[in-house]
Protein backbone atom coordinates (compact mmCIF):
# COMPACT_ATOMS: atom_id res chain seq x y z
CA UNK A 1 0.00 0.00 0.00
CA UNK A 2 1.39 3.90 -1.17
CA UNK A 3 1.54 6.06 1.67
CA UNK A 4 0.68 9.90 0.93
CA UNK A 5 1.30 12.43 3.65
CA UNK A 6 -0.35 15.98 4.04
CA UNK A 7 1.91 18.14 6.12
CA UNK A 8 0.02 21.23 7.47
CA UNK A 9 0.39 24.15 9.30
CA UNK A 10 -2.83 24.39 9.89
CA UNK A 11 -4.98 22.78 12.79
CA UNK A 12 -4.43 19.25 14.15
CA UNK A 13 -8.25 19.45 15.00
CA UNK A 14 -8.86 18.98 10.47
CA UNK A 15 -6.78 15.94 10.44
CA UNK A 16 -8.10 12.95 8.92
CA UNK A 17 -7.31 9.69 6.92
CA UNK A 18 -8.93 7.50 4.21
CA UNK A 19 -8.07 4.37 2.45
CA UNK A 20 -8.45 4.59 -1.30
CA UNK A 21 -8.19 2.06 -4.11
CA UNK A 22 -7.31 3.48 -7.75
CA UNK A 23 -6.16 1.80 -11.05
CA UNK A 24 -5.38 -1.00 -8.81
CA UNK A 25 -3.34 0.46 -6.48
CA UNK A 26 -4.24 1.11 -2.64
CA UNK A 27 -2.84 3.92 -1.11
CA UNK A 28 -3.30 5.41 2.51
CA UNK A 29 -3.99 9.18 2.80
CA UNK A 30 -3.72 11.38 5.93
CA UNK A 31 -3.25 14.89 6.73
CA UNK A 32 -0.95 15.56 10.16
CA UNK A 33 -1.81 19.03 11.42
CA UNK A 34 1.13 20.82 13.40
CA UNK A 35 -0.79 23.76 14.77
CA UNK A 36 1.04 26.37 13.10
CA UNK A 37 4.22 25.24 14.43
CA UNK A 38 6.57 25.80 11.32
CA UNK A 39 9.90 23.84 13.24
CA UNK A 40 7.44 20.96 13.92
CA UNK A 41 6.17 20.54 10.34
CA UNK A 42 9.86 20.56 9.37
CA UNK A 43 10.88 17.81 11.99
CA UNK A 44 8.07 15.45 10.69
CA UNK A 45 8.93 16.05 7.05
CA UNK A 46 12.33 14.92 7.50
CA UNK A 47 10.83 11.70 9.81
CA UNK A 48 8.93 11.27 6.79
CA UNK A 49 11.46 11.50 4.20
CA UNK A 50 11.89 8.21 2.14
CA UNK A 51 9.60 6.84 4.08
CA UNK A 52 6.51 7.51 2.38
CA UNK A 53 5.78 7.72 -1.53
CA UNK A 54 4.61 11.24 -2.09
CA UNK A 55 4.25 14.36 0.50
CA UNK A 56 1.96 17.59 0.20
CA UNK A 57 2.27 20.47 1.91
CA UNK A 58 -0.85 21.86 3.45
CA UNK A 59 -1.42 25.19 4.96
CA UNK A 60 1.27 26.61 2.90
CA UNK A 61 2.06 27.13 -1.02
CA UNK A 62 5.48 27.11 -2.63
CA UNK A 63 4.63 28.76 -5.55
CA UNK A 64 1.93 31.56 -6.38
CA UNK A 65 0.93 32.63 -9.72
CA UNK A 66 0.40 35.53 -11.89
CA UNK A 67 -0.44 36.24 -15.24
CA UNK A 68 3.06 36.41 -16.37
CA UNK A 69 4.61 35.13 -13.20
CA UNK A 70 5.94 32.16 -11.20
CA UNK A 71 7.01 33.70 -7.35
CA UNK A 72 8.05 31.58 -4.50
CA UNK A 73 6.95 31.66 -1.05
CA UNK A 74 10.33 31.58 0.79
CA UNK A 75 8.68 29.61 3.85
CA UNK A 76 7.19 27.05 1.87
CA UNK A 77 10.61 26.42 -0.38
CA UNK A 78 12.18 26.16 3.32
CA UNK A 79 9.57 23.28 4.37
CA UNK A 80 9.85 21.70 0.82
CA UNK A 81 13.98 21.48 0.82
CA UNK A 82 14.12 19.58 4.27
CA UNK A 83 12.88 16.78 2.38
CA UNK A 84 16.06 14.96 0.22
CA UNK A 85 13.97 11.93 -1.06
CA UNK A 86 9.87 12.05 -1.20
CA UNK A 87 8.40 13.95 -3.60
CA UNK A 88 6.89 17.13 -2.20
CA UNK A 89 4.27 19.01 -3.91
CA UNK A 90 1.98 22.09 -2.76
CA UNK A 91 -1.22 21.48 -5.01
CA UNK A 92 -0.15 24.48 -7.42
CA UNK A 93 0.34 21.39 -10.11
CA UNK A 94 -3.77 21.01 -9.53
CA UNK A 95 -4.98 24.69 -8.81
CA UNK A 96 -3.36 25.30 -13.17
CA UNK A 97 -5.36 22.19 -14.59
CA UNK A 98 -7.76 20.66 -12.29
CA UNK A 99 -9.44 23.80 -10.71
CA UNK A 100 -9.54 25.18 -14.54
CA UNK A 101 -11.39 22.39 -15.58
CA UNK A 102 -13.70 21.96 -12.94
CA UNK A 103 -14.80 25.95 -13.61
CA UNK A 104 -15.32 25.00 -17.58
CA UNK A 105 -17.53 22.36 -16.65
CA UNK A 106 -19.90 24.49 -14.14
CA UNK A 107 -20.07 26.76 -16.99
CA UNK A 108 -21.57 24.40 -18.77
CA UNK A 109 -23.81 23.04 -16.06
CA UNK A 110 -27.71 24.87 -15.95
CA UNK A 111 -27.66 24.79 -11.92
CA UNK A 112 -24.76 27.44 -11.83
CA UNK A 113 -25.30 29.49 -15.06
CA UNK A 114 -21.91 31.08 -14.14
CA UNK A 115 -22.28 34.21 -17.48
CA UNK A 116 -22.72 37.44 -15.54
CA UNK A 117 -22.49 36.01 -11.87
CA UNK A 118 -20.50 38.55 -9.46
CA UNK A 119 -17.92 36.69 -7.85
CA UNK A 120 -15.89 37.15 -4.87
CA UNK A 121 -12.63 35.17 -5.12
CA UNK A 122 -11.13 35.70 -2.17
CA UNK A 123 -7.29 35.34 -3.11
CA UNK A 124 -6.79 34.95 -6.70
CA UNK A 125 -2.85 34.48 -6.49
CA UNK A 126 -3.18 31.26 -4.33
CA UNK A 127 -5.33 29.57 -7.22
CA UNK A 128 -4.92 32.09 -10.41
CA UNK A 129 -5.92 28.72 -12.64
CA UNK A 130 -9.65 29.00 -10.54
CA UNK A 131 -9.60 32.94 -11.64
CA UNK A 132 -8.47 32.86 -15.04
CA UNK A 133 -11.19 30.45 -15.36
CA UNK A 134 -13.85 32.55 -13.81
CA UNK A 135 -13.29 35.49 -16.27
CA UNK A 136 -13.33 33.09 -19.13
CA UNK A 137 -16.75 32.01 -18.29
CA UNK A 138 -18.23 35.49 -17.84
CA UNK A 139 -18.46 36.17 -14.78
CA UNK A 140 -18.13 39.67 -13.00
CA UNK A 141 -14.84 39.59 -10.63
CA UNK A 142 -13.84 40.87 -7.39
CA UNK A 143 -10.13 40.12 -6.14
CA UNK A 144 -9.58 40.09 -2.83
CA UNK A 145 -6.17 39.30 -2.78
CA UNK A 146 -5.15 42.71 -0.50
CA UNK A 147 -8.33 41.98 2.22
CA UNK A 148 -7.95 38.85 3.01
CA UNK A 149 -3.76 38.27 3.10
CA UNK A 150 -3.07 41.96 3.98
CA UNK A 151 -5.89 43.60 5.28
CA UNK A 152 -5.49 46.53 3.39
CA UNK A 153 -9.37 46.96 1.95
CA UNK A 154 -8.35 47.63 -1.67
CA UNK A 155 -10.80 45.44 -4.18
CA UNK A 156 -9.06 44.85 -7.59
CA UNK A 157 -11.63 43.89 -10.54
CA UNK A 158 -9.09 42.96 -13.40
CA UNK A 159 -6.44 40.32 -13.78
CA UNK A 160 -4.13 43.11 -15.40
CA UNK A 161 -4.91 45.03 -11.98
CA UNK A 162 -3.97 42.22 -10.04
CA UNK A 163 -0.80 41.78 -12.52
CA UNK A 164 0.51 45.10 -11.77
CA UNK A 165 0.27 44.95 -8.15
CA UNK A 166 2.23 41.32 -7.87
CA UNK A 167 5.33 42.66 -10.00
CA UNK A 168 5.74 45.58 -7.56
CA UNK A 169 4.83 43.72 -4.24
CA UNK A 170 5.45 40.26 -4.53
CA UNK A 171 9.05 39.71 -4.50
CA UNK A 172 8.73 41.52 -0.71
CA UNK A 173 5.42 39.89 0.35
CA UNK A 174 6.97 36.57 -0.67
CA UNK A 175 9.52 36.69 1.84
CA UNK A 176 7.46 37.36 4.77
CA UNK A 177 6.51 34.66 7.77
CA UNK A 178 3.65 32.64 6.15
CA UNK A 179 1.71 33.07 9.66
CA UNK A 180 1.41 36.62 8.09
CA UNK A 181 -0.33 36.02 5.40
CA UNK A 182 -2.74 32.86 5.84
CA UNK A 183 -4.71 31.84 8.89
CA UNK A 184 -2.77 28.84 10.57
CA UNK A 185 -2.33 27.31 13.60
CA UNK A 186 -5.27 27.75 16.30
CA UNK A 187 -6.26 30.58 13.82
CA UNK A 188 -7.95 28.43 11.51
CA UNK A 189 -10.55 27.49 14.75
CA UNK A 190 -11.47 30.89 15.24
CA UNK A 191 -14.57 32.44 14.49
CA UNK A 192 -15.54 34.69 11.57
CA UNK A 193 -15.04 38.28 11.60
CA UNK A 194 -18.07 40.23 9.75
CA UNK A 195 -15.72 43.31 8.85
CA UNK A 196 -16.16 42.64 5.17
CA UNK A 197 -19.43 41.07 5.12
CA UNK A 198 -20.87 43.62 2.25
CA UNK A 199 -17.92 42.36 -0.12
CA UNK A 200 -19.93 38.81 0.62
CA UNK A 201 -23.30 39.88 0.33
CA UNK A 202 -22.38 41.76 -3.17
CA UNK A 203 -21.54 38.08 -4.50
CA UNK A 204 -23.21 35.31 -6.20
CA UNK A 205 -20.78 33.30 -5.72
CA UNK A 206 -17.82 32.93 -2.70
CA UNK A 207 -14.40 31.26 -4.32
CA UNK A 208 -11.38 30.04 -3.31
CA UNK A 209 -9.22 28.54 -0.24
CA UNK A 210 -11.47 27.44 2.61
CA UNK A 211 -10.16 29.82 5.20
CA UNK A 212 -9.82 32.76 3.49
CA UNK A 213 -13.48 32.44 2.69
CA UNK A 214 -14.53 31.40 6.69
CA UNK A 215 -12.25 34.80 8.08
CA UNK A 216 -14.62 37.37 7.19
CA UNK A 217 -17.60 35.05 6.40
CA UNK A 218 -20.65 36.83 7.87
CA UNK A 219 -23.77 34.80 9.39
CA UNK A 220 -26.10 34.95 6.12
CA UNK A 221 -24.82 33.56 2.80
CA UNK A 222 -28.77 33.15 1.59
CA UNK A 223 -28.51 31.99 -2.10
CA UNK A 224 -24.43 31.57 -2.31
CA UNK A 225 -22.13 29.40 -4.10
CA UNK A 226 -19.47 28.33 -2.60
CA UNK A 227 -16.53 26.92 -4.74
CA UNK A 228 -13.68 25.58 -2.70
CA UNK A 229 -12.23 22.45 -1.30
CA UNK A 230 -10.43 21.41 2.13
CA UNK A 231 -13.70 21.46 4.23
CA UNK A 232 -14.79 18.97 6.88
CA UNK A 233 -18.83 17.76 7.52
CA UNK A 234 -18.90 21.00 10.46
CA UNK A 235 -17.71 23.10 7.30
CA UNK A 236 -20.07 22.04 5.52
CA UNK A 237 -23.33 22.23 7.91
CA UNK A 238 -22.21 25.58 8.86
CA UNK A 239 -22.31 26.52 5.40
CA UNK A 240 -25.41 25.32 5.33
CA UNK A 241 -26.63 26.92 8.11
CA UNK A 242 -25.88 30.50 7.01
CA UNK A 243 -27.88 29.64 4.00
CA UNK A 244 -25.42 28.50 1.34
CA UNK A 245 -27.73 27.11 -1.42
CA UNK A 246 -24.31 24.93 -3.13
CA UNK A 247 -20.93 23.92 -2.11
CA UNK A 248 -18.76 22.79 -4.62
CA UNK A 249 -15.26 20.98 -4.05
CA UNK A 250 -12.83 20.86 -7.03
CA UNK A 251 -11.63 18.23 -5.12
CA UNK A 252 -14.00 14.64 -4.70
CA UNK A 253 -14.87 13.24 -1.19
CA UNK A 254 -13.27 10.45 0.58
CA UNK A 255 -14.34 9.25 3.31
CA UNK A 256 -16.95 12.22 4.18
CA UNK A 257 -14.19 14.87 3.64
CA UNK A 258 -12.43 16.45 0.55
CA UNK A 259 -8.96 16.21 0.81
CA UNK A 260 -6.31 19.55 -0.17
CA UNK A 261 -5.34 19.86 -3.57
CA UNK A 262 -1.95 19.23 -2.27
CA UNK A 263 -3.28 15.59 -1.06
CA UNK A 264 -4.54 15.31 -4.55
CA UNK A 265 -1.25 16.28 -6.36
CA UNK A 266 0.88 13.92 -4.15
CA UNK A 267 -1.51 10.97 -5.10
CA UNK A 268 -1.80 12.00 -8.84
CA UNK A 269 2.29 11.50 -8.62
CA UNK A 270 2.11 8.52 -7.34
CA UNK A 271 0.26 7.19 -10.30
CA UNK A 272 2.33 9.30 -12.82
CA UNK A 273 5.77 7.72 -11.81
CA UNK A 274 7.13 10.79 -12.29
CA UNK A 275 8.97 13.94 -10.65
CA UNK A 276 6.61 16.51 -9.88
CA UNK A 277 8.80 18.96 -12.44
CA UNK A 278 8.47 16.63 -15.26
CA UNK A 279 4.53 16.68 -14.81
CA UNK A 280 2.53 18.69 -17.33
CA UNK A 281 -0.81 20.11 -16.53
CA UNK A 282 -2.04 17.52 -20.23
CA UNK A 283 -0.67 15.04 -17.57
CA UNK A 284 -2.66 15.34 -14.74
CA UNK A 285 -5.82 15.83 -16.54
CA UNK A 286 -5.03 12.66 -18.21
CA UNK A 287 -5.29 10.87 -14.61
CA UNK A 288 -8.42 12.71 -14.00
CA UNK A 289 -10.36 11.48 -16.77
CA UNK A 290 -9.17 8.49 -16.36
CA UNK A 291 -10.04 8.28 -12.62
CA UNK A 292 -13.26 9.14 -14.15
CA UNK A 293 -13.04 11.86 -10.76
CA UNK A 294 -15.93 14.05 -10.82
CA UNK A 295 -16.26 17.44 -8.46
CA UNK A 296 -18.36 17.57 -5.74
CA UNK A 297 -21.77 19.22 -5.54
CA UNK A 298 -23.57 19.16 -1.94
CA UNK A 299 -27.23 21.43 -2.36
CA UNK A 300 -26.97 22.53 1.04
CA UNK A 301 -30.99 22.98 1.41
CA UNK A 302 -31.49 19.57 0.64
CA UNK A 303 -28.68 18.85 3.55
CA UNK A 304 -30.66 21.03 5.87
CA UNK A 305 -34.04 19.24 5.38
CA UNK A 306 -32.27 15.54 5.79
CA UNK A 307 -30.93 16.78 9.02
CA UNK A 308 -34.86 18.44 10.22
CA UNK A 309 -36.02 14.98 8.87
CA UNK A 310 -33.58 13.13 11.31
CA UNK A 311 -34.24 15.56 14.50
CA UNK A 312 -38.37 15.09 14.07
CA UNK A 313 -37.88 11.19 13.45
CA UNK A 314 -35.84 11.43 16.52
CA UNK A 315 -38.31 13.36 18.21
CA UNK A 316 -41.34 11.08 17.76
CA UNK A 317 -39.49 7.98 18.74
Amino acid sequence: MKKVVSVSLGSSKRDHEAEVNFLGEDFHISRRGTNGDFDAAMKILRELDGNVDAIGLGGIDIYIYSLKNKYVLKDGMRLKEAVKKTPVVDGSGLKNSLERDVIRKMAEDPRFRLKGKKVLMVCAMDRFGMAEALVEAGCRMLFGDFIFTLGIEKPLFRLEDLEYYAEKLLPVITDMPIDMLYPTGKTQDKAPSENYARYYREADIIAGDFHFIKKFMPDDLSGKIVITNTVTEKDIQDLAERGAIYLVTTTPEFGGRSFGTNVMEALFVCLLGKLPDKITPDDYLGIINKLELKFRVEELNQLLKKDDASKEAVSIN
